[in-house]
């Protein structure tokens, strides 16, 4: 049986001085709007909200930067194996080429997504979600910037606003008791609430959040998980997993990924999606709460058909109507 806990908690921030730095109300109205994606993205993907929330601050000036404004990329990735829309501005070189996203969630999950599929980013996945010093550290000798103090201002950001709370999921499901505690010890800051979304759990007998795509819901898989496991932990029949993520029962699974515990849907929440590199259309149906079967008809294409980065696929009936 799943129940939502929901209550809203509040992490209190230090405006006044801390470590010599006066924090920005910039800063923390964006980080307010963006926590949500950065969390999203941490329990889908693994990369820790805190180093993805600090990234965006200092990229995109919190938001502020042309990059961002202009073309929704918040991260500073560049055009490297990108065919998509392109933004030119001047960065080590000359009128360099960055990515261009549509929204800035777009921007979230590319981010997030780069730094899965890159071998030279691997090792950072091995650490814990909560080792934001190690992430920021690794993020730097990995040569994801050139600046030299790269991972000491990731670390400020982190520790001056406290975002690493982000990344420890298990201390922060408070009850609503504890809605109006402080966190830290001194009682003479200046504070500023950060609304945290509450979280979805299964029933006390397991720790497992419950997240939803396309409104059917999911779990992101654990090191060690397995359908015959996850089947006995979640009380369903050996067969509904497999069937439900159209895979094998024999399939090994990693940690990271999507399973849903419940059957996809037959349509996706949007019209349309742009494939990105090394999408298949079973990674876009795990993506999108969709059934792959659907996507073939939808797009007229035969069972086992290969997608192309960059090609656009279509998730909904009413594109069939249409046409």
């Amino acid at each position: 049986m799943i129940r939502t806990l929901g209550f809203l908690f509040l992490i209190l921030i230090n405006l006044t001085v801390l470590g010599g730095d006066t924090i920005r109300p910039s800063r923390i109205k964006y980080i307010n709007e963006h926590k949500d994606d950065a969390i999203r993205d941490m329990l889908k993907t693994g990369v820790p909200a805190s180093v993805t929330l600090a990234q965006a601050c200092l990229e995109s000036q919190d938001g502020g930067s042309a990059l961002a404004r202009e073309a929704n990329n918040h991260f500073g990735i560049k055009c490297s194996e990108w065919i998509g829309p392109f933004y030119i501005q001047d960065d080590d070189t000359k009128d360099e080429c960055f990515r261009k996203y549509k929204t800035t969630l777009d921007s979230y999950d590319d981010h997030s997504l780069f730094l899965r599929t890159r071998p030279r980013y691997a090792s950072l996945f091995q650490l814990p979600l909560t080792d934001y010093k190690g992430w920021a550290k690794g993020l730097k000798k990995a040569g994801y910037a050139t600046d030299p103090s790269y991972a000491e201002r990731l670390i400020k950001i982190i520790e001056d606003n406290q975002l690493h709370l982000l990344d420890q999921q298990k201390e922060i499901q408070f009850t609503a008791s504890l809605d109006n505690k402080m966190i830290g010890s001194n009682e003479e800051r200046s504070v500023k609430k950060i609304y945290v979304p509450s979280v979805e759990a299964v029933d006390a007998f397991i720790s497992r959040k419950i997240l939803s795509s396309n409104g059917v819901d999911y779990i992101i898989v654990r090191k060690g998980d397995n359908f015959k496991s996850l089947s006995k932990e979640l009380k369903l029949g050996y067969w509904q997993l497999p069937k439900y993520n159209e895979m094998n029962e024999e399939k090994e699974l990693h940690e990271g990924q999507i399973v849903f515990i419940k059957p996809k849907k037959n349509e996706g929440s949007k019209l349309t999606y742009i494939v990105k590199l090394g999408d298949t259309i079973l990674s876009i149906a795990q993506e999108n709460g969709i059934k792959s079967k659907y996507i073939y008809k939808y797009n007229n294409l035969q069972e086992g058909a290969k997608v192309e980065a960059g090609q656009q696929i279509y998730l909904m009936k009413s594109h069939q109507i249409r046409n």
